[in-house]
């Protein structure tokens, strides 16, 4: 399979290497220094694209690449006031892999957490906040993890219905506190706690190898596809 890298930091060269141990062609790199040469012709007979990139330049990337009808598989976050825009184009023909975190832990992690909201339910006496912590050249805070397991307690349990970053003031709102130091890949915990106990789960990161992996079995899910889909269609959860 030939895949295109758009983005060539610490995560593209990861993604790279896993493509090559599995056969799979590097036929083009798109990084900062050359971002003209994505273009529709320098994407023919490119199979599909793996992007990682920054919310800036994303969309833009997603264009010229459904142009040139090469499906793609995204992992840049803090761009998704765009992807009902994104969503109707696949509606249309195109085909679109998009993850918040394309871990496989994470995303079992994402079920375990909608399991725990809905076990939940019916608890008053607790309340729930989370903390995600990531390197200090994170760009978008809280993260993408961190919102799409927001989003997971609000579908499961109506004690959240809105999330604010820091401390809430607000019963129906859950505090996010996103750290950045280090070069932590990446660590989020969600917490229940009443006044006499707690429950805490927690997924942990130790490389970006487990996000670069899913990346890579993505672009081997997406060709002949169409439309938009996500780490559930690839781990048929």
């Amino acid at each position: 399979m030939k895949i295109a890298l758009i983005g060539y930091g610490k995560m593209g060269h990861e993604i790279e290497r896993i493509a090559l141990d599995r056969n799979h062609e590097i036929a083009l790199i798109i990084d900062q220094n050359n971002q003209s040469d994505l273009t529709v012709e320098n994407l023919k007979g490119i199979d599909v694209v793996i992007e990682f990139t920054n919310p800036d330049s994303a969309y833009n990337n997603y264009m010229i690449c459904f142009e040139a009808g090469v499906p793609v598989v995204s992992g840049t976050t803090g761009w998704l006031d765009q992807i009902e825009d994104i969503k109707s184009r696949c509606d249309g023909g195109k085909s679109f892999f998009y993850a918040s975190n394309f871990s496989l832990g994470v995303n079992l992690f994402f079920e375990l957490n909608k399991k725990l909201a809905q076990l939940m339910t019916g608890f008053d006496q607790y309340d729930v906040d989370m903390e995600e912590i990531h390197h200090i050249h994170k760009l978008d805070s809280p993260s993408g993890t961190a919102l799409t397991l927001a989003e997971g307690v609000f579908e499961n349990n109506p004690v959240k219905d809105s999330w604010i970053e820091g401390l809430s003031t607000k019963d129906s709102e859950m505090s996010i506190v996103a750290r950045r130091h280090g070069a932590v890949p990446g660590t989020h915990s969600i917490t229940w706690h009443s006044e006499v106990d707690e429950i805490q789960i927690q997924h942990k990161a130790y490389s970006r190898k487990g996000f670069a992996f899913g990346a890579v079995l993505a672009a081997e899910f997406m060709p002949g596809k169409t439309g938009f889909f996500g780490m559930k269609d690839l781990l048929k959860l």
